[in-house]
């Protein structure tokens, strides 16, 4: 039996008792049947926004009354308590525009998206699931409740719900619902990118990625229509056995599911196609394509309002993926002063994934990668300097020594440089004997 958690299952009992139909509903119960922790406990009721307020007094919150939702504070957090509720027309492809309250919870759950979702779990353990979604939940199924057009049309963010529950769940996605993504999905182009994106780099961390990737770049063209041009590009060299597309999705699949990682990983390759030669002996080149990779991934991070950071972290990847560090204790110091550890630590994995991806001839790579690793874990354990904050001097011993202005962050970073170079110990005295030469 699921264990409802203590709080919310006084919520359900506080309904039942005024006279109420409550059931925890949705993803918490998909993901309690599956053994999985929800992330959110969401209850439906019989009662009006207006009887959950009175009922809860000031622990409730108007948070959503247009859609019969009403917060309750609880020790654990806010719980959604929304009345059974009819949907009706949808003209943006997101948002109905008004909901008629209904006392039935069948035609609650009929308005949910997929059959997984579309399932009540009372207080008692019992479960109200009138279509079918354990039977799904079993077979590893995803499936839309009714006709799979209309769900799309309704909200055509649901498309790429799919593809992230395919992708975290490792379910199939049922074969009308899927024919269904394919013709529908032009409709997200009435999608705000802050929605797509969210959905994206969740749907990039699942467990089943590079079977959706592999599945469904159509979808993702309608946002990135980049993509579209490497699905079948054949590289024609004796390094890859696979297109562009197929290398791409195994080192996404490839790398830890971090969101940076993955996007990176994704990205990595994006500007080939606009690269692609072929020479006199009919093999492949992409010359110069990290540069224009990093220029289309800086766009396409933009289009999707992706935060500064995790744009300019992706990019940074991007930039470096085929970069050679040799593997001396000078390259990967100075790597480190551009990157930092955490970064540094990310370029090595997604080189281990492209590597990963390519001709298996080539996977003796990775020897060369855990040398470079190796270089990396002695350093930092030496607490080697790679950073201005790690340096011996700093900028109030320059002012004592009257310099001021630009002048100091140039002679800092001056002695950084011969620091990571190996030209200078990190020491005061002696950082401080160098700085007069400078």
């Amino acid at each position: 039996m699921v264990n409802i958690p203590k709080d919310v299952a006084e919520i359900l009992r506080r309904l039942n008792a005024a006279g109420h139909e409550a059931w925890c509903v949705g993803g918490c119960v998909r993901d309690s049947l599956l053994g999985r922790t929800p992330e959110d406990w969401d209850v439906t009721t019989g009662a009006l926004p207006e009887e959950t307020l009175a009922l809860f007094g000031r622990q409730a919150l108007p948070t959503g009354l247009k859609h019969g939702t009403v917060t309750v504070r609880t020790a654990r957090g806010g719980v959604e308590v929304t009345t059974y509720r009819v949907d009706g027309t949808y003209r943006d492809h997101r948002r109905p525009d008004s909901v008629t309250f209904t006392r039935s919870l069948e035609e609650d759950l009929q308005r949910r998206d997929f059959t997984v979702n579309a399932m009540a779990m009372g207080p008692d353990g019992v479960i109200r699931d009138p279509f079918g979604g354990q039977a799904d939940l079993a077979a590893g199924i995803l499936r839309c409740v009714g006709v799979p057009d209309k769900r799309f049309d309704e909200d055509a963010l649901r498309i790429l719900r799919a593809l992230r529950f395919a992708a975290v769940l490792g379910f199939a996605i049922e074969e009308d619902t899927a024919g269904s993504i394919h013709r529908n999905k032009a409709l997200l182009a009435d999608i705000a990118a802050e929605r797509i994106q969210v959905e994206l780099f969740k749907l990039l961390c699942g467990k089943n990625v590079l079977a959706v990737l592999r599945s469904y770049p159509d979808v993702m063209g309608v946002f990135w229509p980049e993509v579209l041009p490497m699905v079948g590009l054949d590289q024609r060299n004796h390094h890859h056995c696979y297109d562009v597309w197929e290398h791409t999705i195994h080192a996404v699949a490839a790398v830890p599911p971090e969101p940076e990682l993955r996007c990176a990983a994704l990205l990595h390759d994006i500007g080939k196609p606009d690269t692609f030669t072929v020479d006199e002996n009919g093999v492949g080149h992409f010359r110069g394509h990290a540069a224009v990779s990093e220029e289309l991934a800086d766009g396409m991070l933009r289009r999707l309002k992706c935060s500064t950071e995790f744009r300019e972290t992706v990019v940074r990847l991007v930039e470096w993926h085929d970069r050679d560090i040799p593997r001396t204790d000078k390259a990967v110091r100075r790597a480190l002063g551009k990157l930092g550890e955490r970064d540094l630590r990310r370029l090595i994995a997604l080189k281990r994934a492209d590597n990963l991806a390519q001709s298996p001839a080539y996977f003796g790579r990775q020897r060369e990668l855990d040398k470079g690793e190796a270089i990396l874990n002695r350093l930092l354990a030496a607490d080697t300097c790679f950073s201005l904050k790690q340096l011996a001097v700093n900028g109030k011993d320059l002012t004592e020594m009257g310099v001021f202005g630009p002048e100091v962050g140039r002679l800092l970073n001056a002695l950084l440089d011969r620091v990571l170079d190996g030209d200078l110990p990190n020491e005061r005295d002696t950082l401080l004997t160098a700085l007069k030469h400078l």
